[in-house]
């Protein structure tokens, strides 16, 4: 909910060039641009609003599935009201740099049998000749569920399951397969995403923001459960991703800087796995190693400075060869809840680290 050292302009242009910061108007609490300076990357599409990518190569093809920002006419609040999205779509790529397509619908609200509203921050994957969606959305009673729905298309449509995934909860899931063939998901949102209800395992309606403002005990961490051969459903229950410190301590609630809020995203490279997410409130994303893909990870550092707007969602993806983070902010609308999909180069140093992205040319 809601800096990689300056590129050389060769790499600029490779994404789409740059171009100076309009002064638009701010929405409360959003992260403010720095004066006078230019966006390190354009958006990938101005045809409609979408955020929160999730960036795969599918035969070859760069496939990102993202939420579908619209206008929702709803005031912005810390519990994301505002992001009253209703369908998914699609955009694709022949290479970076290459002419984006928007494909139609994907999936819409009115075809998720138990869903009611917010079609928040999606995932996709693939096995045995199927391409699944795995997608949040509030149900019946208001309370968020991982919902999953199937195509022989990496672009749909896509058919939803008429039940959420079983045991899951909260938003923002992301699957990640490892070089084993083994699938795992991962979910967990704080604030709006509503992981603070599930604190004790079952659902508490009462559990509130003030329930996480604890600053000295540790965070209040991300999930992660083996999904079964179907892919469709997780074959044990939902545990915690331990992201510790460099003294091998859990990172506490009050560390705003590091602690998890939301967008969780694995990649493997070498024998290393990375759990990257957002901070949230502090605008950042950042990272963290383990050899496990159920952690413990230990925080390493930042990945993605604070983007234009208020949210910073991504993902991480090799393409041919070399590594991108796909992201959002709000170039084009000025607004919180109006994003666009951008992508840059992701570096990686020799030890392993990651250089930190600066979404701004200074």
């Amino acid at each position: 909910m809601p800096r990689f050292s300056a590129i050389a302009a060769i790499t600029l242009s490779l994404i789409g060039g740059t171009a100076v910061v309009a002064q638009t108007a701010r929405q409360d609490g959003d992260a403010t641009p720095p004066p006078n300076a230019r966006y390190l990357s354009q958006p990938l599409t101005r045809e409609i609003f979408t955020a929160d990518p999730s960036a795969h190569v599918f035969n070859g093809r760069i496939y990102i599935y993202a939420s579908h920002d619209i206008e929702s006419g709803v005031p912005n609040d810390d519990l994301g009201t505002q992001y009253a999205m209703r369908d998914y779509r699609v955009l694709s790529m022949d290479r970076p740099g290459g002419k984006v397509t928007v494909h139609p619908v994907a999936l819409d609200l009115k075809d998720v049998r138990w869903a009611g509203k917010q079609m928040w921050a999606p995932d996709a994957a693939y096995k045995n000749g199927t391409y699944f969606l795995y997608f949040p959305a509030k149900d019946k009673q208001g309370i968020f569920r991982i919902g999953v729905a199937t195509s022989k298309s990496p672009t749909g449509p896509f058919k939803a399951d008429p039940e959420p995934m079983r045991g899951t909860y909260s938003m923002d899931p992301h699957v990640f397969t490892d070089t084993d063939g083994t699938s795992y998901l991962y979910v967990g949102g704080i604030w709006g995403g509503q992981l603070q209800n599930w604190a004790t395992g079952t659902y508490n309606p009462d559990a509130g923001v003030t329930d996480l403002k604890q600053d000295d005990k540790p965070a209040l961490m991300p999930k992660v459960a083996r999904l079964d051969a179907s892919m469709k459903q997780i074959a044990e229950p939902l545990q915690d991703v331990q992201i510790l410190d460099e003294q091998g301590k859990p990172v506490l609630g009050g560390d705003h800087d590091r602690r998890f809020f939301e967008a969780a995203w694995t990649f493997k490279r070498g024998d290393t796995y990375y759990f990257t997410y957002s901070t949230g409130d502090t605008h950042k994303i950042a990272y963290a190693t383990g050899k496990s893909p159920r952690g413990p990870f230990t925080y390493r550092g930042v990945v993605l400075n604070p983007v234009q707007g208020w949210t910073n969602h991504h993902s991480a993806t090799q393409v041919g060869g070399k590594w991108y983070v796909f992201y959002h902010d709000t170039q084009i609308s000025g607004k919180n809840h109006l994003r666009n999909v951008k992508m840059a180069p992701l570096t990686f140093n020799a030890d392993g680290t990651i250089q930190t992205i600066d979404p701004f040319v200074r």
